[in-house]
């Protein structure tokens, strides 16, 4: 499983240099990478973000590796956010771990793949959280869990389930699961860009919209936004934002 897991880490690394997958290298810093990820869990997580029969970009003047801001409308690597990365550095430093569950704890945590998107087309989508969720896909799948198993669930800050928590923020975090009692809602049946009807059923929310104006402005954008992996880009730049956290 460990090997498994650490290439769905590397699978995408292609991206961060711009190449397409046809053109990745197979070795990146000592490591294997660019490799398929099984159980079609890449392809799955994709269809979350974006509809995969679309080649058009949506912002045609921008066709960057760099993701595009769905909060601010800029490119990521212009802004002040990215200031201090040393970008080479620290993409060797996430690729090359030999812990799956290491890995894992360092994407959560990962600024320079939150500057990447998914796919160039459609620049908003986030290759960070776009990695978390083949993970999380992934896992479940090898465990006899099929996509309509599935929930998203809600969890404290500090909860951290190794390759299934696929948002970890200081309010809340968030965790792809079967039911286990948290509050939660199902995907569905269908592979599409779902989160905000997603987030619409949720059994319970961690926003406090009754007492935070920022809370209600983050809620009321999630019911809004359909790609998954620019949904929860979008949490972790709104709270990045938020003066009272």
């Amino acid at each position: 499983m460990t090997a498994t897991m650490l290439a769905v880490y590397r699978h995408d690394t292609h991206k961060f240099n711009g190449r397409t997958h046809d053109n990745a290298l197979e070795e990146f810093a000592g490591v294997e990478v660019n490799q398929q990820v099984p159980c079609g869990a890449d392809g799955d997580a994709a269809a979350l973000s974006r509809p995969l029969e679309q080649r058009e970009p949506v912002v045609p003047t921008h066709r960057s590796p760099y993701r595009l801001s769905l909060l601010t409308g800029n490119p990521v690597h212009e802004t002040g956010e990215t200031a201090g990365l040393n970008v080479a550095a620290e993409v060797e430093d996430l690729i090359t771990f030999s812990e799956a569950d290491v890995a894992h704890e360092q994407w959560l945590q990962s600024d320079v793949a939150a500057m990447y998107n998914e796919a160039v087309a459609f620049p908003y989508t986030s290759l960070k959280y776009h990695t978390l969720l083949v993970a999380a896909l992934l896992h479940h799948y090898r465990d006899g869990q099929g996509f309509g198993d599935l929930r998203l669930v809600v969890d404290e800050a500090e909860t951290i389930v190794p390759h299934r928590t696929v948002y970890a923020g200081e309010q809340f975090s968030l965790r792809i699961a079967t039911d286990d009692g948290r509050p939660s809602a199902r995907f569905g049946s269908r592979l599409c860009r779902s989160w905000a009807s997603t987030w619409n059923r949720l059994t319970d929310h961690p926003l406090r919209t009754d007492e935070k104006k920022w809370d209600m402005t983050l809620d009321a954008n999630l019911r809004r936004i359909r790609a998954w992996s620019t949904a929860l880009q979008y949490i972790e730049d709104f709270q990045g934002g938020c003066p009272d956290r």
